[in-house]
């Protein structure tokens, strides 16, 4: 749609075919049916269990980072200690995450998978496993890093800090601090 002749300049970045409200909206549309369909898989293993995407979520973070304490975990979800206890204790209760008392401040409570949660996060990382290899295959290795820079950006600074603490080095960005600068 042409400008009016009377309209104020628009910022240059604005007049980019992929940030017209069309793009932006097709681009949130992607993102919904995307991890809708991401999640289905392991939506269904988990409902089998009794659980859902929040157990999800925290077998994801011990997994990725046993020994993870439960203050580190609340951040990383960003809720509250009650929604956490809700999730977390029937995980501990039915033998999926183990707590241990924290190496200095015996207060701390570090949170680990048990072998039988070893078992269920690897049976719903490998159902995402299929779905994330099969999209990276189709777009190729440009695209690839476009959508990390997407995601990242979509990423608030805390998330971005978080994420850049967790990630093994040859994985971090350029510039990123590592868990041990935290």
């Amino acid at each position: 749609m042409p400008e009016a002749p009377d309209a104020k300049p628009v910022g240059a970045g604005r007049q980019l075919l992929f940030l017209r409200e069309e793009e932006l909206r097709l681009a949130q549309d992607l993102l919904f049916f995307g991890y809708r369909d991401f999640t289905a898989g392991p939506d269904a293993i988990l409902a089998e269990l009794g659980m859902g995407r929040a157990h999800h979520r925290v077998l994801h973070f011990v997994g990725r980072r046993p020994g993870i304490t439960v203050g580190e975990l609340l951040a990383i979800l960003g809720i509250t200690k009650q929604s956490l206890g809700r999730v977390l204790n029937p995980l501990v209760e039915e033998g999926y995450v183990v707590q241990a008392p924290g190496r200095n401040d015996r207060r701390q409570r570090l949170l680990s998978l048990t072998e039988k949660g070893e078992a269920l996060e690897k049976r719903l990382f490998e159902r995402q496993r299929e779905w994330v290899m099969r999209a990276y295959r189709e777009a190729g290795p440009v695209a690839v890093e476009g959508f990390r820079r997407v995601m990242r950006g979509l990423m608030g600074p805390e998330a971005r800090a978080q994420l850049d603490r967790a990630l093994p080095e040859v994985a971090r960005p350029a510039g990123a601090k590592p868990r041990s600068a935290a």
